[in-house]
């Protein structure tokens, strides 16, 4: 008998609510067979580890490690298709990393070129560039689901299906496509993670540490958080929308990996030599991620509920927030517009005024406003939290590295506009129950401050962040 809520089905937080009410013995009796060999998979993994590398890891960063892998059993346990994920990405990461292994035993970083595997598919620079092919086709995929739209009721809403799934062939293509993204993604960050250590013993780290690889992280760390909304509230077309900020993300990752050539593995400048950026750099990004979510969201919030206007003028704000969205700051640099972002611009000024044109088809297939103004808030209510965690932890990092816990840097100053952006959002929805579309311009607005801070700090200021200069 299938469990039920507003939205349909049980959401992932009341299944677990649930499963405690019973007590520990209640929830250990609820897990499968799947969920005990996810269980033993781990627990294989971290005795591995640590007995090969607990030397080297070092205290703390050991109970980093161990912190992750039990956050990722706790949630695999809930959610299927994290389980799923992580297996995949194990098995790949481990087949593309034997590939590495010559005949003398010795892992050889020029095989990279050489082994077919490596060279067209596992290799993290390949593998990335699928994940960027996957995730541009995912989100074609899920605007096609857009248009084709599917099942109504009388009055024209989508209909759910048995399982209370709001979903069509081509949407539910398109989110199949994005969990292929993120595992090439993930794939490619533990291969380069491995190929840090054939550069150079001294080279090694964790691929968290220049602007290449934290927005290979934003892209996959973004799809997974849209897609666990997605799971949250058994509707896909919202992917539409989501899936365009991370196409964004891609197209600036394209340029700047293959036209700047930033993909090569560097060595870490001595700030960023501990194990605070284990911690700091992800939860911040969960933030990013978050907040991206809910602007997006909110731009499909306004296009639903404008979606019977009929007089552009009124819509020109939209337009013209909604272009400045996809339209990379990099159009400004001094050197003017390269044919690569002009194109990009142009792409970009289509696609929304495209979302403005077909906004009547667009919002009959969106979510209620209901659904919508529900993730805003959870989004950012999500990110918020972990924005908070990495700014603490950034503080304290700070006071290691530099002898300070702040210092007025351009970015710890645009960081705590961030915050205080995000802190007033929540303050207004919580005691004044800010709801509506000043909740959505706020949000789609708020991502412009977050963009700036999380990119235009490093084209246009300088200080003791400037890890990724352009």
């Amino acid at each position: 008998m299938e469990l039920t809520s507003k939205h349909g089905v049980m959401e992932f937080g009341d299944a677990q609510q649930e499963s405690h009410r019973s007590g520990p013995l209640g929830y250990l009796r609820r897990r499968t067979a799947y969920d005990w060999v996810f269980l033993a998979l781990i627990l294989a993994t971290d005795a591995y580890v640590l007995h090969r590398f607990g030397a080297a890891m070092g205290y703390w960063v050991q109970l980093i490690f161990l912190g992750a892998t039990t956050s990722l059993l706790l949630f695999g346990w809930g959610w299927t298709a994290l389980k799923n994920l992580a297996i995949a990405v194990g098995a790949l990461s481990l087949l593309g990393i034997s590939q590495y292994y010559g005949p003398g035993g010795v892992p050889v970083l020029a095989r990279g070129d050489q082994e077919f595997l490596l060279k067209f598919f596992l290799s993290s620079q390949t593998a990335i560039l699928w994940m960027a092919f996957l995730f541009f086709l995912s989100t074609a995929s899920y605007w096609v689901g857009m248009f084709t739209g599917g099942p109504a009721t009388a009055n024209g809403a989508p209909l759910r299906d048995a399982r209370g799934w709001q979903s069509n062939f081509a949407q539910y293509f398109g989110s199949r496509l994005a969990w292929v993204g993120v595992t090439m993604a993930l794939t490619g960050t533990m291969m380069r993670w491995f190929e840090s250590y054939l550069v150079g013993p001294d080279v090694g780290h964790i691929p968290l540490s220049n602007l290449y690889e934290v927005f290979v992280l934003f892209s996959w760390l973004t799809t997974t958080l849209y897609l666990f909304m997605e799971h949250k509230y058994r509707t896909r077309a919202m992917g539409a929308f989501a899936m365009l900020v991370v196409s964004a993300a891609v197209g600036f990752l394209l340029w700047y990996s293959l036209v700047q050539g930033a993909y090569a593995i560097e060595p870490l400048v001595p700030a960023l030599q501990s194990w605070w950026m284990k911690l700091h750099v992800p939860a911040n990004f969960v933030g990013y991620g978050c907040f991206a979510i809910s602007a997006m969201i909110g731009f499909a919030y306004l296009v639903k509920i404008n979606g019977e206007e009929t007089s552009w003028w009124k819509l020109t704000p939209l337009w013209v927030l909604g272009f400045v969205m996809f339209f990379e700051p990099l159009v400004f640099r001094r050197g003017g517009i390269s044919e690569y972002w002009g194109v990009f611009a142009g792409v970009s000024a289509l696609a929304v005024a495209g979302i403005l044109y077909g906004r009547r088809r667009i919002a009959a297939q969106l979510p209620s406003l209901e659904v919508m103004d529900d993730v805003m808030y959870k989004s950012i209510a999500i990110g918020f939290t972990f924005f908070t965690i990495a700014t603490i932890l950034g503080a304290l990092w700070a006071a290691q590295a530099w002898g300070g816990y702040w210092s007025w840097d351009p970015k710890e100053t645009w960081a705590l506009i961030v915050w205080l952006n995000y802190a007033a959002w929540l303050h207004m929805r919580l005691i004044k129950g800010l709801r509506g579309q000043v909740a959505a311009w706020w949000a789609l607005t708020g991502l412009l401050v977050t963009t700036f801070a999380f990119l235009g700090v490093n084209m246009f200021l300088s200080g003791l962040h400037s890890y990724g200069k352009l």
